[in-house]
C-alpha cells in the first residue's frame, strides 16, 4: 500500500501544482491588459532579458551554424548533393534551432535569474510589503517581465538567425570551399517568410514560457536560502523542458498539413 501511497502523492502534487500554475497564468495575463501599466519596468527587463543576452545567444548560434553546415555538408555529400547545404542550413537555423537554442540559452540566464530575485523578494518579505503599500506584486513583478520577455525574445533570434546563417556561411566558404556569392544566393533563393515567421511565434511563446515560470518558481519559493536555490533550478528546469515540449506543438501546428 506504500506504494498506492506514493503514486497518490505524486498525482496529486503534480495536480496542485497545475492548478496553481493555471491560476498564477490567468492572473498573470489578464494583468497586462489592465491599469496600471509600468513602461520603464518594461524598458528595464527588456534590457536585462534581451539586450544582456545577446553576446552568449549569438557566439551560441555562431557556432551552431557552422556545426550544422559542416554535419549537413558530410551527409550530403555521400549522395552529391552539396548544393543544398545552404539552404538546408537556413531552414534548420530559422525553423528549429535558431528558437530553441536561444530559448534554452536564455532560460538558463533569466529563469535562475528572475526566479532568484523575485525569491529573495519573497523570503525576506518585500511582496508581502508590495501588497501592504497597495500595490499588485503580479502587476509590478510579473507583467513588466512577460510584456519584455516576449517583445524581446523575437527580436534576439531574428538576431541569432542572422549570426547562425552567417556561421554556416564562414564554415562553407573556409573550411568546405564553397563560393560565397554562389552561396548567399542560394541562401536568399531558400528563404521563405514561413521559416522566419515561424521560428519568431516560437521565439514569442517561449519568451513568455521563460519568463512565466521564473516568476512562478520565485512567487512560491520558501525555505531562506535553500528554498531561493530550489526555486531557481526550478524555473530552469522546467521552462527548459516547456521549451522543448512546446517546440514540438507549434512545429506541428505551423507545419503539418
Amino acid at each position: 500500500m506504500n506504494v498506492f501511497a506514493a503514486i497518490g502523492r505524486v498525482t496529486l502534487g503534480f495536480f496542485r501544482e497545475t492548478g496553481r500554475l493555471s491560476l498564477f497564468t490567468a492572473d498573470s495575463v489578464t494583468g497586462v491588459v489592465r491599469p496600471p501599466v509600468y513602461w520603464w519596468l518594461i524598458a528595464q527587463q527588456m534590457m536585462r532579458i534581451g539586450y544582456f543576452s545577446l553576446p552568449v545567444v549569438g557566439l551560441t548560434a555562431f557556432f551552431t551554424g557552422g556545426v550544422l553546415a559542416l554535419q549537413i555538408y558530410n551527409g550530403a555529400s555521400r549522395y552529391g548533393a552539396e548544393s543544398f547545404v545552404p539552404v538546408v542550413v537556413l531552414v534548420g537555423i530559422t525553423r528549429e534551432l535558431g528558437p530553441v537554442i536561444a530559448g534554452l540559452m536564455v532560460a538558463g540566464r533569466v529563469a535562475a535569474a528572475i526566479a532568484a530575485e523575485i525569491g529573495t523578494m519573497r523570503v525576506t518579505e518585500q511582496i508581502d510589503a508590495l501588497t501592504t503599500l497597495s500595490t499588485n506584486p503580479i502587476k509590478y513583478l510579473v507583467v513588466p517581465r512577460l510584456i519584455a520577455a516576449v517583445i524581446s525574445m523575437p527580436i534576439l533570434v531574428a538576431i541569432a538567425d542572422s549570426i547562425g546563417v552567417f556561421g554556416g556561411y564562414i564554415a562553407s566558404t573556409q573550411s568546405l570551399g564553397f563560393n560565397g556569392s554562389v552561396y548567399m544566393n542560394n541562401t536568399m533563393n531558400g528563404l521563405t517568410f514561413d521559416d522566419v515567421s515561424s521560428g519568431l511565434i516560437k521565439a514569442a511563446v517561449f519568451g513568455f514560457i521563460i519568463a512565466l515560470l521564473g516568476c512562478y518558481n520565485g512567487f512560491n519559493s520558501k525555505g531562506g536560502a535553500q528554498g531561493v536555490g530550489a526555486a531557481t533550478t526550478n524555473a530552469v528546469v522546467t521552462s527548459s523542458i516547456l521549451i522543448l515540449a512546446a517546440n514540438y506543438l507549434l512545429t506541428n501546428l505551423l507545419f503539418t498539413k
